[in-house]
């Protein structure tokens, strides 16, 4: 199903016990994923990544609820859990209603999961999010400043998502700066405050790192207004992914298709810059910088360290690659 049909429920009060959560949107996945848990003295288990364990995620399904409390199961991954075990998990919810259990899929693979037979035999509830469309994207900002006691109008909030892209992660970290304002947020207040990121986003980034430019401050400022370090890094492994394709038409055929390189037309600017830069790396540098993405992006998601850091020492030596 979709979010509309979703909330239905939600308003209906006649939701399921489990969830799959999966698309486009991260930031919904995560808004709801912290809606259906926010449940007042519940025993949350949340596993994150490389954290899932299929035992102790049955054992938690499994385990009688202490002192009338609610065990709730969070799986957030891009992985995706194996088909039987995930099946077991979803059952367990079955035989105990008072149990949640929500999967939050981040990975790119969305046909299973939206397959509505996938899970015919449980009442699982499978919910992709899509980017949402800019009005929606300002309710759900409306939504948030309410709960955060924030008094600021729609247009206002229409300007700062402008300020970001319509980027709706990004606008939504710049709720909390308002918090400490009591009285109403004007477009002035938020040209003063926000520095929104406008030209410095990641395509930017990216270019710098492809002409071997500095990018440090650029980096630093897409940090700061809330990126997540592994998106940064899955963002770059995508781009490069994308150069290689352009890499390697070019090479058999002469010249770029985009129709046939991306499954789409795209503008005849966007086809030569990509070309242009494709055409600039070298076959085997393409495999050296795919594999330090890939393994710094494991490396990120495996260990309890400073992602800030390996990011930027990734970068420097994706550089130095070209």
């Amino acid at each position: 199903m979709y979010k509309n049909e979703f909330d239905k429920h939600i308003r209906n009060k006649s939701i399921s016990n489990s969830f799959v959560f999966f698309g486009e949107s991260h930031f919904l996945i995560d808004m709801y994923t912290k809606m259906l848990s926010n449940v007042e003295e519940a025993n949350i288990l949340q596993l994150y990544h490389d954290e899932y364990d299929f035992q102790s995620s049955k054992a938690h399904l499994s385990q009688a609820s202490l002192f009338g409390d609610r065990n709730i199961l969070i799986i957030k991954s891009e992985k995706k859990v194996p088909k039987k075990e995930l099946d077991t998990l979803l059952e367990l919810c079955v035989k105990n209603a008072d149990n949640i259990f929500i999967y939050a899929y981040y990975g790119s693979d969305h046909k299973s999961y939206a397959n509505a037979k996938s899970f015919a035999k449980t009442k699982t509830m499978a919910v992709r999010f899509f980017h949402p469309k800019e009005h929606e994207a300002q309710n759900i900002l409306f939504q948030l400043a309410q709960e955060k006691n924030i008094k600021i109008d729609k247009y206002a909030l229409a300007h700062l998502l402008k300020v970001h892209n319509n980027n709706l992660s990004l606008a939504a970290n710049e709720l909390e700066k308002f918090t400490i304002f009591d009285r109403e947020i004007s477009i002035k207040d938020i040209d003063t405050l926000v520095f929104g990121l406008g030209e410095i986003n990641l395509d930017t980034l990216i270019e710098k790192l492809l002409q071997k430019k500095d990018f440090k401050d650029d980096l630093q400022n897409i940090l700061e207004h809330g990126e997540d370090e592994i998106r940064i890094i899955t963002a770059i492994t995508s781009y490069l992914t994308q150069l290689y394709m352009f890499n390697i038409y070019i090479r058999v055929n002469g010249a770029p298709n985009a129709l046939e390189i991306l499954g789409y037309p795209a503008p005849k600017f966007v086809i030569e810059k990509k070309a242009s830069q494709a055409i600039k790396i070298k076959p085997q540098s393409f495999y050296k910088l795919h594999r330090l993405l890939l393994e710094s992006e494991l490396a990120m998601k495996s260990a309890h360290i400073n992602k800030e850091s390996i990011l930027l020492s990734t970068l420097i030596r994706f550089q130095k690659n070209l």
